[in-house]
């Protein structure tokens, strides 16, 4: 899985199964947001909105049990 992790001036951070990987801002689509879960493909890489979701969800269900835990 691929993430955004943050953007630099024209450059954006990835995170992979691997570690880091650093690429220009133009090969996501526009509306790409950190977080998101891409893929890469020929000419870029796609927002995985299907992955990105469910990614998000199971993050805030995780927030969501620590802090019923700790109340």
């Amino acid at each position: 899985m691929i993430i955004i992790d943050r953007f630099e001036n024209e450059k954006a951070v990835l995170e992979t199964e691997d570690g880091t990987e650093i690429i220009m801002r133009c090969f996501l689509p526009a509306d790409a947001e950190e977080g998101d879960v891409v893929i890469p493909g020929e000419c870029g890489y796609t927002v995985d909105h299907n992955a990105t979701e469910e990614r998000r969800r199971a993050v805030s269900e995780k927030l969501r049990r620590l802090i019923e835990k700790n109340d």
